[in-house]
């Protein structure tokens, strides 16, 4: 037996003893979880700066913050959510009890991510453990220190046999994939997303799905450029350009174009200074093999800023590249670094044709003063997201469920979402064995005096809400009434 298949079972053990159920314990999980950050924010900070080349305010700031908002809206909110949900009657079951309770699905399986290795694979452990499932954690073995780091630390945290860390390279995930769980959420690229999908086709295992794609960004001519720009400037090249939700892409028209390079080369030496391979808040690419896939992208591009690279340190300057089209091999696949190619269209009828002609991104950005324009976008194209006049930070909103559509992915989490999302949400009716007349209706001999009463029953909705509220007020009214009479008498 494999040791994949031994963390499963124990895994699945220990939660069918039922010890998640209890909210207490969740609670109890989440804090450690917390705690767990807090201690070791050194060691997280250590690791990411070895994969990635990141600072240590920057791992807070896109690694841990978020992370910890999380946990804390879970901490606070977990109550509310795993109460049950009542829900509208008909008539009917005006006398019944029904209501959504959700309960947990079982055992997981969730596989990380590269680039940001300690955010998008421990939010969704954040609402695993909130939704009282048992969890299975495969970090990515590409940020091989991050998923060290994980491996040896976190089991002194959370309960072990709950939630084991998996490490490992293809042979361990696809050794995963051959168990059963309740629950798959994988990020990654939309190749690796379909494998997972049919491994966990073989089980009717459902799975979350957080891809990536091509997120284009659209820029009005009549905008603030130089405010755009920053805020583009900032998305793009924040990790290096290796963020899913980062612009992929520039639409804009050819009258804005040279301003465009100019703004966002401004903006490059005031993020990055003009040195940017020496300071410290600019990052590097994972490994040298996703450094020739980045370089390559470039062919046949016209660099309109930076370019440089050093291979032996898997850097690559802030690049923008000018003139690209639609059949430039910078657009043939998700670039994941910091290459920024601009593409000019007509105008925003040509911008959303040329978005429409491509898979579903996970995010549309579009910069304008004209808020029918943006309507205008949001009507007539489809992605996992849109956010206008600024970049990434939808991402922040636990409100907002995060997640893809189409190629670009299926699911959602954040906040409640991912309570829902990792949770089964059971339907529940409790009826008394009283008022069997009623049911008379239904039984056979079906006549159609029978089908008018079912009629009658079935196809009025009552909002229990509403008549509490108008019953209360009911109530209120007479009370006000008899205590003005008992005054004027």
């Amino acid at each position: 037996m494999s040791r994949e298949q031994l963390t499963v079972q124990r895994a699945r053990k220990s939660f069918q003893t039922g010890k998640t159920k209890p909210l207490e314990f969740r609670i109890h999980q989440l804090k450690s979880l917390l705690r767990f950050i807090a201690d070791r924010r050194r060691d997280i900070a250590d690791a990411v700066k070895r994969d990635l080349g990141k600072s240590e305010h920057g791992t807070e700031l896109f690694e841990t913050l978020g992370l910890e908002g999380e946990i804390n809206l879970a901490v606070e909110k977990l109550a509310e959510w795993a109460a049950p949900r009542p829900v509208e009657k008909n008539l009917l079951t005006i006398s019944d009890e029904v209501y959504v309770q959700p309960e947990p699905k079982g055992v997981m399986l969730i596989i990380g991510a590269w680039n940001y290795p300690w955010a998008v694979t421990l939010q969704p452990l954040v609402g695993a453990i909130a939704a009282g499932n048992a969890a299975v954690i495969k970090p990515s073995e590409v940020s091989s220190h991050s998923a060290k780091v994980m491996e040896e630390l976190l089991p002194q945290y959370l309960d072990k046999d709950l939630y084991p860390v998996v490490t490992g390279g293809v042979s361990e995930t696809q050794e995963l994939l051959m168990q059963r769980f309740d629950h798959i959420f994988y990020t990654g690229n939309s190749t690796v997303g379909k494998l997972v999908m049919e491994a966990a086709a073989r089980h009717l295992t459902p799975v979350t799905l957080e891809l990536g794609g091509k997120s284009p960004c659209y820029i009005d001519k009549n905008c603030d450029l130089t405010v755009a720009c920053r805020r583009i400037t900032w998305g793009k090249f924040v990790n290096c350009g290796q963020t899913c939700i980062a612009p992929d892409y520039v639409l804009c028209e050819p009258s804005i174009q040279s301003r465009v390079v100019e703004e966002i080369n401004k903006c490059i030496k005031e993020f990055y200074t003009d040195n940017p391979k020496t300071f410290e808040d600019y990052g590097r690419i994972i490994n040298q093999r996703h450094f020739k896939r980045v370089m390559a992208l470039m062919e046949g591009s016209t660099v309109a800023v930076g370019g440089d690279s050093d291979e032996s340190q898997c850097y690559i300057a802030p690049t923008v590249l000018k003139d690209v089209t639609g059949e430039s091999k910078v657009m043939k696949e998700e670039i994941f670094g910091p290459l920024l190619p601009i593409i000019t269209v007509s105008g925003v009828e040509e911008a959303i044709q040329f978005i429409n002609e491509r898979e579903k991104p996970l995010v549309v950005y579009v910069f304008s003063h004209d808020n029918k324009m943006i309507k205008r976008v949001i009507a007539e194209t489809s992605s996992g997201a849109l956010l206008a006049n600024d970049c990434l930070v939808h991402f922040t909103v636990s409100a907002l469920p995060f997640g893809g559509v189409g190629n670009s992915g299926m699911g959602c989490y954040h906040g409640r979402h991912s309570f829902d999302q990792l949770s089964h949400l059971r339907s529940c009716l409790i009826k008394q064995l009283k008022m069997e007349g009623v049911n008379s209706m239904r039984y056979p001999p079906h006549t159609a005096k029978k089908l008018g009463w079912a009629r009658f029953f079935l196809l009025k909705h009552v909002n229990v809400c509403r008549l509490r509220r108008m019953a209360l007020l009911t109530m209120l009214v007479g009370l006000a009434a008899f205590v003005v009479q008992r005054f004027l008498r």
